[in-house]
């Protein structure tokens, strides 16, 4: 849709309304608009430069109001031309880069990154586990924690570390385990892990009568933390309640499909993989997303790296 070409007057207006609707939540008439806008304008005249850019389809009159508020077109002529962005202070900057050092694990990384993006825009934050498409194994050891149960530690790199707990349906002793973590070190470390996810997966399906007892207990235990660590693109969502304080978001069933969208994570997991592809911040104000359940929502995407390496 091509950009309306608008007057002065006309963005400043539009310019006002939108921020005024962001911060309110209620449809903005010419009068509040009058004071917020700061201009020697009457109302009548105010009413006419809103007239016209009703037309132009940027903002529109809710059924129950005089008053208006910005259209997805207004939100993104906003969004695209009026709106300036002001760095972040960089007192804040330290604060958020001392909270995200000293985490090792990427699962808890993650959780405070979400964290604390609900914290700075007093909005929802989520974001996704690590892609595991190009990350290698470096390690895997394991330990034993009781009878049945086995800790399994897997070493990414030197800054992540995956951990997980093992069922077993018999007790094994720390002279065992190590014996399965330095066969399978000797056999897999430095090798990506989708790949090596395959080959045992392989394997163990076709040759699991020609391994001894201790290769085919390696290789199935492997299997299985390696299945953990690749579960899919997850992600971790922080801030929802904050969704609430919104009066575009009061009514019980929109936020109810909002949750459930959360909940069930495909739709949102299928844009945000989109994103990934692309370049720096994106933008999606309501129906843009293609996604019914954020048609009421705006979502402010960027991909994250490690080396140079999207991974999420």
């Amino acid at each position: 849709m091509p950009v309306p070409e608008l007057s002065t007057r006309a963005q400043y207006l539009l310019k006002a309304l939108t921020e005024r609707y962001i911060r309110d939540g209620q449809p903005v008439g010419s009068r509040t608009l009058a004071r917020e806008a700061g201009l020697k304008l009457s109302p009548a005249t105010i009413r006419n430069v809103i007239a016209d850019l009703e037309e132009l389809g940027l903002v529109t009159s809710p059924h129950t109001s005089a008053g208006r508020v910005p259209t997805v077109q207004g939100y993104r002529l906003f969004v695209d031309t009026l709106l300036s962005v002001q760095p972040l202070e960089h007192e804040l900057l330290d604060e958020l880069e001392l909270n995200l050092g000293g985490e090792t694990d990427s699962r808890e990384l993650v959780e405070t990154a979400s964290n604390l993006l609900s914290d700075v825009t007093h909005l929802a934050g989520l974001v996704t586990i690590p892609r595991r498409e190009h990350a290698s194994l470096q390690r895997v050891e394991f330990l034993p924690l009781s009878e049945h149960k086995i800790l399994a530690i897997l070493v990414i790199s030197d800054t992540e570390v995956q951990n997980c707990i093992l069922n077993m349906d018999r007790a094994y002793s720390a002279a065992e385990l190590q014996q399965f973590s330095t066969f399978l070190n000797e056999q897999f470390a430095g090798k990506e892990i989708h790949a090596v996810r395959n080959t045992l997966v392989s394997e163990l399906r076709e040759t699991r009568e020609n391994l001894n007892r201790m290769m085919a207990t390696a290789m199935d235990m492997a299997d299985r933390v390696l299945g953990e660590a690749e579960q899919g693109s997850d992600y971790v969502l922080a801030g929802q309640a904050n969704l609430m304080e919104f009066n575009e978001l009061c009514n019980v069933t929109t936020l109810r499909h909002l949750f459930e969208a959360f909940n069930e994570k495909r739709q949102i997991l299928n844009l945000l993989d989109q994103c990934v592809e692309s370049e720096g911040v994106q933008i999606f104000i309501g129906e843009e997303s293609g996604y019914q359940m954020l048609d009421e929502c705006s979502l402010v995407t960027a991909p994250y790296t490690v080396d140079g390496q999207v991974l999420g």
